[in-house]
Order: C-alpha cells, then sequence, then structure tokens
C-alpha cells in the first residue's frame, strides 16, 4: 500500500503548472477538471474525443475526409481515423530543432547534423529511392548501428510510404536473415562495419551473405563507415551512402493513409521465429507525441537521450523526440566502456535535459557504487524491467531533484502502458500512473480487475498504436492467439501488474515465467529483488522446469562478483530468501554461472533456459542472433545437458 511515508519525490507547485501536461489540460474544451486519474479515466471512456484533443494539441495535419468514428469499438481489427491521411516523417522533421541530431561515437569524439543538414539528406536519399522504383508497401530492410544514417534512412523510407525494417550490426547474418527473409526487402542499407568498446569489428562479409541470401534484393546503399570509398563485390547494384544523400533540397512527403505501414518491428525471438510487428503512421505518431510530450514534459529545446541500439523500441521513441522540437543524442559504441559512467558522462557533456536508461543499467550502477554528475538532467526515465526500491533510493540519492520515471510497455504497441506524470509524487518503487489512452487493468485468473494485488495485465479498449498485424499472418490467426486468446475482447500482454488505489503500479514481471511450486504461484522478480540486494550477486535468474508428472526444479543461476565464495554464497541466498520471502521461495540449487543471458534489450531469458532445463535443442528455443552472449547460453544448454545425464 502506498503512503505518504514512501514519496521520494514530489514536483513542486512551479513545476507542475509549467508542464506540458498541465498546459494539455488547461486546452481542454470538454474536460470537466480533476485529479490525474479524473483525466485519465475521461481519456479512456472517450477514446475518439481524446485522441483528436491529441491532434489538435500536437497541430497533427490530416488530411483526407473522415469517414466514420476516430476509435473503433473493438479489437482487434477496426480502423483508426478513417479517410484521414498522414505521414509520420512529414511530422518528425517539421519541427526539427537547428540542432537535430548529436552523434557520440564509441571513441568519445562527436559532430552534430543540423535541421537543414538532416533534412537535405532525407530529401535526396528519398529522391533515390523513388529513382530506385520503391512504391508504397515496398519494404527496406538495413543494418546500421545508432548513427545519423539510420536516423536519415528511417525519415527517408517513411516520407516515400515504404516500410522499413532495421537490425543492429552486431547481429550475425543468420540473426539478420531470419528477420529480412520474411520481408523479402526491395533494398537494402547496409554497414561495412562498427567500432565497440574500443574494438573495430569489420561486417563486410555477412553482409555479402545477407546480400547473397535476399533475391528480393534490387539495390544496395553502402555505408563505407570503416573503409571510405570501398565497395563490396555483389551482383546487384551497390551504391555508396555519402553519393546517395549528397545534394539536399527539401524533402516531398507522400500523402498515406492513417494505417499506413510504417516500420516492421521484431519480436525478441525467445519463444520461436522473431514475429515481424507492423505499426502504422499515424497510430504511432500519435502514441510518441502523447509519451513524449505529456508522460515525459519533453519541449522543444531539450536534448533528449535514450540509450539504445537500434534494434530496440526505444530507440524508435528516441527518434521521435524530434518531432517535439528536441535535439536527439545517439550514443553509438558501448555504453558501459571504458566504464558505468560513461552514460552519465556524455549526458554532462551534451546537456541532455531527459535521459532513458535501462533497470539494469541503473542497478549495475548501485552495485558499483557510481557517483554520476547530474548535470544538466531534468529526468531521468527507466524501461525494460522492473526498477527495484534501492534503484528508486541510489537515483536520488545520487542524483537529487530529478524526477526519475519508471514506465513499462512494449515493442507489440510501440507505447507505453503505465507510466510517468509530471503532475504527480514519485513513490519507492512504483510506477506513477496509467498511461492516457490506455484503459490498462490487473486482472485474476477469472477475468475480473483487480485492486492491491498482482493480476494479469490486460487491455480493455484498443490502442491507436496496437500492431496492423503481423507479417505474413494473412488471416490474423497468430495475431490472435499472441494477444486474445487467453481473455475475449481484452489485450493480455503477458506480465504481472499490481496496482494501487492512487493508480501507482508495480510489474512483477512476465507472467510465462511464473513459477509454480507445490501449487503457490510466485513472481522471479520478488526472488531478484531479494537476491540482488546481496553484494556478492552480480544478477540473477530463477526458472521453474516441470521435468516429469512429480517433478518440479526450480534452480537459481547467479553471476558473482569476482571475489565472492560460491559457498558462502548460497548459504546466504537460501537464508535471505526464507527469511524475507517463504521457504518455497528457497531454489532446489544455487548454480553460479558467468553471466546471466538476455535478449539485446536487456531482458532476462527466463523461458529459453526453462526450455532447456526440460529438454529441447539450443536452436528450437531461441534465435542465437537476439541474445546478447550465444556463447553464454550455450554454456546453460551444456549444463541443462549434464543435468539430465545425471
Amino acid at each position: 500500500m502506498s503512503t505518504a511515508h514512501d514519496i521520494l519525490w514530489m514536483p513542486s507547485p512551479a513545476r507542475q503548472e509549467g508542464s506540458e501536461l498541465a498546459r494539455y489540460r488547461r486546452g481542454l474544451k470538454d474536460y470537466g477538471g480533476g485529479d490525474y486519474l479524473d483525466l485519465w479515466r475521461w481519456s479512456t471512456q472517450d477514446l475518439g474525443r481524446f485522441w483528436e484533443s491529441v491532434a489538435e494539441f500536437e497541430d497533427v495535419r490530416l488530411g483526407g475526409t473522415p469517414t466514420g468514428p476516430v476509435a473503433p469499438r473493438e479489437m482487434p481489427g477496426g480502423t483508426w481515423f478513417p479517410g484521414r491521411t498522414v505521414n509520420y516523417a512529414e511530422h518528425v522533421l517539421r519541427r526539427c530543432p537547428g540542432e537535430a541530431l548529436v552523434v557520440v561515437d564509441d571513441d568519445g569524439t562527436s559532430h552534430k547534423l543540423s535541421r537543414a543538414e538532416l533534412r537535405g539528406q532525407v530529401a535526396a536519399l528519398s529522391a533515390a529511392l523513388r529513382r530506385i522504383g520503391v512504391a508504397h508497401g515496398d519494404r527496406v530492410a538495413a543494418v546500421l548501428p545508432n548513427r545519423a544514417e539510420a536516423v536519415v534512412g528511417l525519415l527517408a523510407c517513411a516520407a516515400v510510404g515504404a516500410v522499413w525494417s532495421v537490425c543492429s550490426p552486431e547481429f550475425g547474418a543468420d540473426g539478420v536473415l531470419s528477420r529480412f527473409a520474411q520481408l523479402e526487402p526491395k533494398v537494402l542499407m547496409l554497414t561495412d562495419g562498427y567500432h565497440y568498446g574500443g574494438r573495430t569489428h569489420e561486417r563486410t562479409d555477412e553482409m555479402r551473405t545477407v546480400i547473397d541470401r535476399l533475391p528480393s534484393v534490387e539495390h544496395v546503399l553502402w555505408v563505407d563507415h570503416l573503409c571510405p570509398g570501398s565497395l563490396p563485390t555483389a551482383d546487384r547494384p551497390v551504391s555508396l551512402w555519402g553519393t546517395v544523400t549528397a545534394g539536399g533540397g527539401e524533402p516531398e512527403f507522400d500523402e498515406l493513409p492513417f494505417d499506413h505501414p510504417l516500420w516492421v518491428l521484431f519480436s525478441s525471438g525467445t519463444t520461436g521465429a522473431p514475429k515481424g510487428i507492423v505499426h502504422g503512421h499515424g497510430g504511432v505518431l500519435l502514441e510518441h507525441l502523447k509519451v513524449l510530450r505529456l508522460h515525459s514534459d519533453l519541449r522543444a529545446g531539450d536534448r533528449f537521450l535514450n540509450v539504445a541500439s537500434t534494434s530496440w523500441v526505444v530507440w524508435n521513441m528516441l527518434v521521435s523526440g524530434l518531432a517535439v522540437g528536441a535535439t536527439i543524442v545517439l550514443l553509438d559504441g558501448n555504453p558501459v566502456r571504458p566504464d558505468l559512467g560513461r552514460v552519465f558522462r556524455v549526458a554532462d557533456e551534451h546537456d541532455v535535459d531527459t535521459l532513458g536508461v535501462s533497470a539494469g543499467y541503473l542497478h549495475a550502477c548501485l552495485k558499483a557504487g557510481l557517483a554520476p554528475e547530474r548535470g544538466a538532467l531534468r529526468t531521468v526515465q527507466v524501461t525494460g524491467s522492473p526498477l527495484s526500491t534501492d534503484g528508486f533510493r541510489w537515483v536520488h540519492d545520487r542524483l537529487g531533484d530529478v524526477w526519475l520515471t519508471s514506465m513499462s510497455g512494449g515493442t507489440d504497441v510501440c507505447s507505453i502502458f503505465v507510466g510517468g506524470a509530471p503532475t504527480l509524487p514519485v513513490r519507492m518503487g512504483r510506477i506513477q500512473a496509467p498511461a492516457l489512452g490506455v484503459c490498462v487493468e490487473a486482472w485474476d485468473e477469472d477475468g475480473k480487475p483487480v485492486v492491491g494485488e498482482r493480476g494479469e495485465l490486460v487491455i480493455t479498449q484498443p490502442m491507436p498504436s496496437m500492431p496492423l498485424r503481423f507479417w505474413n499472418d494473412p488471416d490474423g490467426r497468430r495475431y490472435r492467439e499472441s494477444y486474445f486468446s487467453v481473455y475475449a475482447g481484452a489485450w493480455r500482454h503477458g506480465d504481472f501488474i499490481e496496482f494501487e488505489p492512487d493508480g501507482s503500479s508495480v510489474i512483477h514481471g512476465r507472467s510465462d515465467s511464473t513459477l509454480n511450486r507445490q501449487g503457490v504461484r510466485m513472481g522471479p522478480a520478488d526472488i531478484y529483488r531479494v537476491v540482488e540486494a546481496l553484494p556478492e550477486v552480480r544478477e540473477a535468474l530463477v526458472v521453474g522446469a516441470e521435468l516429469g508428472e512429480d517433478a518440479y526444479y526450480m534452480p537459481l543461476f547467479v553471476a558473482l562478483q569476482e571475489d565472492a565464495d560460491p559457498e558462502e554464497v548460497a548459504r546466504r541466498v537460501n537464508q535471505v530468501l526464507r527469511e524475507e520471502l517463504s521457504p518455497r521461495h528457497v531454489p532446489d540449487e544455487v548454480v553460479p554461472m558467468r553471466g546471466i543471458p538476455h535478449t539485446r534489450t536487456g531482458k532476462k531469458i527466463e523461458v529459453p533456459v526453462k526450455r532447456l532445463l526440460q529438454g529441447a535443442s539450443l536452436s528450437d528455443v531461441v534465435d542465437l542472433g537476439a541474445v546478447d552472449d550465444s556463447a553464454l547460453l550455450q554454456e546453460y544448454a551444456e549444463f541443462a545437458h549434464t543435468r539430465r545425464k545425471a
């Protein structure tokens, strides 16, 4: 239960009144007033009027003629803003500031791209795509790092109505092909390599493999990052990026239906082949403007840094920061090399106002005793996994008067379900509020809403950024099975969430990772909170695997600090779990490992490890291109194999 005693931070009256959320509320003509929860209830009870108000507040230019209600009544299916047209790239570049991009290289050097330069490169590239013959709906796929080329590529594709998809260059050829082969792209944008952690990674051979195995490709645009002027040999035309994007001018933006496909994002690939998730121009534009302006308080002239690779959905949100007039900071290379403090030093050096990081990064900073400078930081956003109460406390102890806003959403909707509100207090370990326009609830096993206890995170009304469809899912069966097979007519996201009456919430981890020991359901997040608080433990992963009719095996894998004694750590782990949680939370075995496996977006890989223990092969449980350390996951597979033979 939230109380006044767990408040970590309260916005001053001046900050509340000066927020973009307050400005939005003052402009509403048909809202009766009240607190944030009243505003949220109104936004979910009249979806059409709410989303019209967001479009009006942001001066979104919608063409065409309305042919029906703004918001659909049911999901899945239905059309938002039927008959209206829009172009995502036009609105992203419309408010683009004088200084659009700051690109920070792996070695710490940086360069800037002005608004005019960005628009000029987008104009040149979009014109080149049209000359190549790229038409509405054609796919353009890219393997690019977090640099200006990726931003230019996305916006040029959107301008011409092509469908964009990108992988970061650390993906191997097989990981790239498991995604792009589904799309049959007409054009590829590829890099010859990248720098990471002080090392140069040459990728020309891997990119040749990608070209050779994608027969649909008609043209390749080559980013000669490592070897200027060098082109790969290929049986299709290859053009140098710098040549194609030279010339400048003003971009032309095609008028597109509101739900015209914008990009395909891919699921992590930890439960099978990566799913291609298709989002539309209008839905993404409105959702991102809402999240950035109203829930992040991002303003024109701010500097915005999300620590992300191009394969993570938060990178897409970073690009949309241009749409509110912010300068976006692209951090290339390894964010924790030469040390953990790199992110905060970059934020300080480049006067970043809003910094987005993962919970795992903040937990690592806490463990290391990092003492960063606050610099110009006004807001720290955290996502990727739940942030512990110790993590909340560390941010406020170290950075002082900053707004720490925790949020949770997903690649699936390219947005958030719950997140920040600049007019509300920050409570220890809790996400502030449900997002406007998102009818989010916690449901029990009977499909009834619950407050004060954990339940399945469900969405009971449509969101404009919900997927248009999955790629290669013509009848929509895979889409329906993924989200609508448990509760009829309601989106089940697969997370456990717990709401308090004040609207604040806690995410308790994935519901498909739930432990079920002797009939008692337990969340992994509870175990992580206790175990990862031990100074000897860098990180932990727990799974519960049904190994037979009556056999249930619950190991706890731990990555230890260098000087830790494994036997002593196991004793302490068992003791604190028994004392702080219950005897049922004590694992069958504490297993020291070199590390904990994650997706490339930083999420622990629990379900694949469980399936390995149950006898599945490594190739069947995960796309190795989607994990951060495939060799580490092989070590888990070897552990599982050895244990089955014992």
